[in-house]
């Protein structure tokens, strides 16, 4: 005959007891578990503000103010790789000389650096920069001044340049330039030639 043993109510209670300690210590540290993650997820993103903070970008007519300041001043130094990031490869180009337009980059580059090379001491000014934008498609015009040695003779000239651009992959690019002389502002002829060459010193590069 198998004997039974009595509960021992004290040691039922002690049991409870155990176990409503160690419910109480998991749920402590499941909530010190989520507490450091957060902390940690709040840091992380303080860390790496959200795209609202960042910089807003320039508008359209801002743009293509900075691109023909880009495209001056690369043509002022001679950087015809940067020179070519402000224009399209179709583009085409009208000088103030009495020459057939130019068209497409791959025709105007050489023209340039070869220009560009007989220059030292170069030196272009822009002014009364006047920039429209209409969607894709925008418009500009300005005055310059320039300043060079030429073939080794001091070389000054002033005109004024228009230029159309669009909008190509969020990109303003220069598809025309058309640049004149003033009147009287055309440069005296570089030493060692026999005919004026006013082209020589436009900031389109002809």
């Amino acid at each position: 005959m198998k004997k039974k043993f009595a509960m021992n109510p004290r040691k039922g209670s002690l049991e409870k007891g155990v176990r409503f300690l160690l419910a109480g210590v998991l749920l402590l540290a499941n909530l010190s578990v989520a507490a450091a993650q957060k902390d940690k997820k709040k840091k992380k993103d303080q860390a790496q503000p959200s795209d609202s903070s960042k910089p807003l970008l320039l508008g359209d007519e801002q743009q293509i103010d900075y691109l023909l300041s880009e495209m001056l001043g690369a043509w002022q130094i001679g950087d015809v790789e940067k020179l070519h990031a402000a224009y399209a490869d179709d583009v085409s180009l009208v000088s103030g000389g009495w020459t057939p337009p130019v068209i497409g980059w791959a025709n105007y580059a050489p023209i340039f650096q070869q220009s560009r090379a007989r220059m030292q001491r170069v030196r272009m000014d822009r002014s009364n920069s006047y920039i429209r934008v209409n969607g894709n498609t925008g418009w500009a015009c300005y005055q310059w001044d320039f300043s060079a040695d030429v073939d080794g003779q001091s070389v000054q000239s002033r005109g004024q340049t228009t230029v159309i651009v669009v909008k190509r992959n969020d990109h303003w690019l220069i598809v025309h330039n058309h640049t004149s002389l003033s009147p009287g502002g055309a440069p005296s002829s570089p030493a060692n030639t026999t005919t004026p060459q006013p082209t020589s010193a436009k900031p389109n590069g002809f």
